[in-house]
Order: C-alpha cells, then sequence, then structure tokens
C-alpha cells in the first residue's frame, strides 16, 4: 500500500513528529501539512481547532492519504474523537507522555510544557487525572514560544529568556521529569537543558508516535511494500523559511511547496 502517511501540525513544529516517522519507516511516502498561517492552535477555540482539523483532514485525503498523524497536541486532546467518528481512515494522535514521567519520578513532582489549549483539553485531564493524584504536576503555559519556533528564532536571546521565565516554577517545585506538550518544543530541548538541572529527564512523545504509527500500518495491511526511495512533501501556508530551515538535513530529499490551504 504505497499511499503516503498525512501528518499535519499548527506549523512547522510537527516536523520533529515527522523526522521520528521517516526514521522508523524510511521507505513510506509522506505528505506533511503546515498549518503556519493560523499557529498557535493551543489559543483557538474549540470550534476552531475542530474546523482547521477538518480542514487539514479532508486535503491529506484529497491527496490519498492511508493514514493522518495529528502532530499537533492541541488538536489531539480537543479533536482527535471527532475525527475518528467522522472519517474511516484510521488516526495516530500525539499526546503528553504524562504516564511514563509519573511512573518513573523519584521526586514525586513533575512538570509540563504545553499550550493553553492542551492543559485545558478534557482529554489531558482524565490523562492526568489517572496518573497523578499523588504528584505534585507544575502545568506551565509555553506562552508566546510556538511564535518564535515558527520565525526561525529558536536560539535567539527572546527564547531563552522566555523558557527561563517559564521553567523556573518547575525548578523551584524540584522537578525530574519535564514533559513536552507542544510538537513544536522538541526543537527547544538544546535550550531547555542549559536551564534546567541536569537530572531531570525530558520527555516527549515523538518516537512513540512513530511506533504506533508503524503498528497500525501493520494491523490494516497498510506498510509500503516497495524499497524505493519514499516521495517526502511538504505544504506550507506561510513564510517557508523556517520549514526549511528545520529540515535542511533532509533538502536533497524533500520538497517543500507553498500553498494555499
Amino acid at each position: 500500500m504505497n499511499n503516503p502517511i498525512g501528518i499535519f501540525d499548527s506549523g512547522v513544529g510537527g516536523t520533529s513528529i515527522w523526522k521520528e516517522i521517516h526514521a522508523l519507516l524510511p521507505h513510506e511516502n509522506t505528505i506533511y501539512l503546515a498549518d503556519s498561517k493560523n499557529a498557535p492552535y493551543g489559543y483557538k477555540s474549540v470550534e476552531e481547532i475542530i474546523s482547521l482539523s477538518k480542514k487539514n483532514t479532508e486535503l491529506l485525503l484529497e491527496m490519498g492519504c492511508k493514514l493522518i498523524v495529528v502532530a499537533c497536541n492541541t488538536a489531539t486532546t480537543n479533536v482527535i474523537s471527532i475525527l475518528r467518528k467522522q472519517y474511516t481512515i484510521p488516526f495516530i494522535g500525539i499526546e503528553p507522555a504524562i504516564k511514563p514521567a509519573a511512573l518513573q519520578t523519584k521526586s514525586n513532582s513533575i512538570g509540563i510544557l504545553a499550550t493553553k489549549g492542551t492543559l485545558n483539553s478534557r482529554l489531558f485531564s482524565d490523562v492526568s487525572g489517572q496518573f497523578t493524584n499523588d504528584i505534585n504536576l507544575i502545568e506551565v503555559v509555553g506562552k508566546g514560544l510556538v511564535p518564535l519556533i515558527e520565525s526561525g528564532m529558536i536560539n535567539s536571546e527572546e527564547t531563552t529568556s522566555l523558557l527561563k521565565k517559564h521553567l523556573q516554577p518547575m525548578i523551584n517545585a524540584n522537578i525530574d521529569h519535564l514533559v513536552l506538550g507542544c510538537s513544536h518544543y522538541p526543537y527547544l530541548i538544546p535550550q531547555i537543558k542549559k536551564i534546567l538541572p541536569s537530572e531531570v529527564a525530558i520527555i516527549d512523545s515523538g518516537e512513540a508516535v512513530a511506533r504506533q504509527t508503524k503498528n497500525v500500518l501493520q494491523i490494516n495491511n497498510l506498510l509500503s511494500d516497495t524499497k524505493e526511495k519514499a516521495s517526502l512533501q511538504f505544504y506550507i501556508n506561510a513564510d517557508a523559511k523556517a520549514l526549511e530551515q528545520l529540515l535542511k538535513e533532509y533538502s536533497e530529499d524533500i520538497s517543500v511547496i507553498k500553498k494555499e490551504f
């Protein structure tokens, strides 16, 4: 089944998920939608997030995708159950990895850096409630981080200053695990490591999402049956510079297309 895997996010951050999927499944064709024009989703209403997610889904279906990865925590936690009911295609979601952090903590204090939309969602509340009853959970909205990443300012002084502000309450609470609850945030890990104590483990969902994608493809007999070079297409509805920068190590193999959607 050589139809592409579809992936969408509220911008360029979900490429952190795409990289894990491509590393695990190098012969799978992929189409990535960067909805940067509408980033971030984290401050939009649930109705807006539903509308944008359906728009992205239907565009990927028109392009013949066999499975869709919702590479956005805000969209997953607010909308994925609706998408699964409305469309017959398999969906893979991404949600904050609260469970492994809660099971592994020694200090009984864990931090989560996420968008407002994710932290306010019912799915996050349900998952958090299952695993953190006896744990001090420090929730911080990463306000301002997504626009900086979308602007290609990952290593700027402004980003460093903002990260220090967001992470200080977690340092004060003696966290030993930090959960990244937005697919943009893995690009900030080098900066985060300089700010947090060295013993703090940083957890993101990329590898787990890639493994789940492979499992669902296998279960549904959708794995690619070719060993030929994969087609890797990226569509963005805003300036492509930040996207191209994040994918520069793949520049010879990918196609980046600016498109209205």
